[in-house]
Protein backbone atom coordinates (compact mmCIF):
# COMPACT_ATOMS: atom_id res chain seq x y z
CA UNK A 1 0.00 0.00 0.00
CA UNK A 2 3.00 2.36 0.67
CA UNK A 3 3.26 2.26 -3.14
CA UNK A 4 0.26 3.38 -4.12
CA UNK A 5 0.16 6.10 -1.68
CA UNK A 6 3.90 7.04 -3.34
CA UNK A 7 2.30 7.13 -6.69
CA UNK A 8 -0.76 8.88 -6.10
CA UNK A 9 1.62 11.75 -4.22
CA UNK A 10 3.73 11.46 -7.07
CA UNK A 11 0.80 12.10 -10.02
CA UNK A 12 -0.57 14.98 -7.45
CA UNK A 13 2.33 17.05 -7.50
CA UNK A 14 3.25 16.46 -10.75
CA UNK A 15 -0.06 18.12 -11.89
CA UNK A 16 0.59 20.97 -9.05
CA UNK A 17 3.85 21.60 -11.36
CA UNK A 18 1.79 21.57 -14.62
CA UNK A 19 -0.55 24.32 -13.46
CA UNK A 20 1.84 26.40 -12.42
CA UNK A 21 4.00 26.64 -15.17
CA UNK A 22 0.59 27.23 -17.44
CA UNK A 23 -0.39 29.83 -14.94
CA UNK A 24 2.86 31.15 -15.04
CA UNK A 25 2.94 31.35 -18.81
CA UNK A 26 -0.24 33.09 -19.05
CA UNK A 27 -0.07 35.69 -16.97
CA UNK A 28 3.46 36.21 -18.19
CA UNK A 29 1.91 36.60 -21.77
CA UNK A 30 -0.64 38.98 -19.97
CA UNK A 31 1.82 41.20 -18.04
CA UNK A 32 4.40 41.52 -21.02
CA UNK A 33 3.90 44.80 -22.96
CA UNK A 34 2.90 44.52 -26.48
CA UNK A 35 2.13 40.89 -26.70
CA UNK A 36 -1.81 41.47 -26.17
CA UNK A 37 -3.48 41.94 -29.79
CA UNK A 38 -5.81 44.57 -28.14
CA UNK A 39 -3.72 47.95 -29.07
CA UNK A 40 -3.68 49.54 -31.95
CA UNK A 41 0.26 49.43 -33.52
CA UNK A 42 1.95 52.40 -35.41
CA UNK A 43 3.54 49.94 -38.06
CA UNK A 44 1.79 46.98 -40.03
CA UNK A 45 3.62 44.25 -42.03
CA UNK A 46 1.94 43.74 -45.19
CA UNK A 47 3.51 41.09 -47.04
CA UNK A 48 6.79 40.00 -47.29
CA UNK A 49 8.77 38.21 -49.54
CA UNK A 50 12.38 35.80 -48.59
CA UNK A 51 15.26 36.64 -51.05
CA UNK A 52 17.42 33.31 -50.91
CA UNK A 53 19.19 32.68 -47.19
CA UNK A 54 18.96 35.69 -44.97
CA UNK A 55 17.18 38.97 -47.17
CA UNK A 56 13.84 39.50 -47.32
CA UNK A 57 11.78 42.40 -49.11
CA UNK A 58 8.77 43.65 -47.09
CA UNK A 59 5.85 46.35 -47.63
CA UNK A 60 5.16 48.18 -44.41
CA UNK A 61 2.74 50.28 -43.62
CA UNK A 62 3.60 53.11 -41.37
CA UNK A 63 2.55 57.04 -41.18
CA UNK A 64 -0.28 56.54 -43.82
CA UNK A 65 2.25 55.05 -46.00
CA UNK A 66 3.45 51.77 -47.57
CA UNK A 67 7.01 51.76 -47.66
CA UNK A 68 8.93 48.64 -49.35
CA UNK A 69 12.18 47.32 -47.11
CA UNK A 70 15.09 45.64 -48.03
CA UNK A 71 15.80 43.36 -45.17
CA UNK A 72 18.81 41.18 -44.28
CA UNK A 73 20.97 40.26 -41.29
CA UNK A 74 22.90 43.61 -40.80
CA UNK A 75 20.59 45.79 -42.75
CA UNK A 76 17.26 47.54 -43.48
CA UNK A 77 16.85 49.81 -46.37
CA UNK A 78 13.79 51.88 -47.53
CA UNK A 79 13.95 50.78 -51.27
CA UNK A 80 10.39 52.67 -52.45
CA UNK A 81 7.73 54.73 -51.09
CA UNK A 82 3.92 55.24 -51.80
CA UNK A 83 0.76 56.44 -50.16
CA UNK A 84 -1.42 53.82 -48.88
CA UNK A 85 -4.01 53.06 -51.74
CA UNK A 86 -7.68 53.64 -50.98
CA UNK A 87 -10.40 52.20 -52.51
CA UNK A 88 -13.92 52.98 -53.05
CA UNK A 89 -17.19 50.68 -53.82
CA UNK A 90 -18.17 51.18 -57.41
CA UNK A 91 -21.92 53.16 -57.48
CA UNK A 92 -25.32 50.60 -57.25
CA UNK A 93 -27.38 51.01 -60.36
Amino acid sequence: MDLFSYFLQLILMLLLVIGLAVGSLWLWRKVQPGMSGSRERAIRVIDALPLGATGRLAVVEFADKRLLIAVSRGRVEKLAEAPIPTFTMPDQD
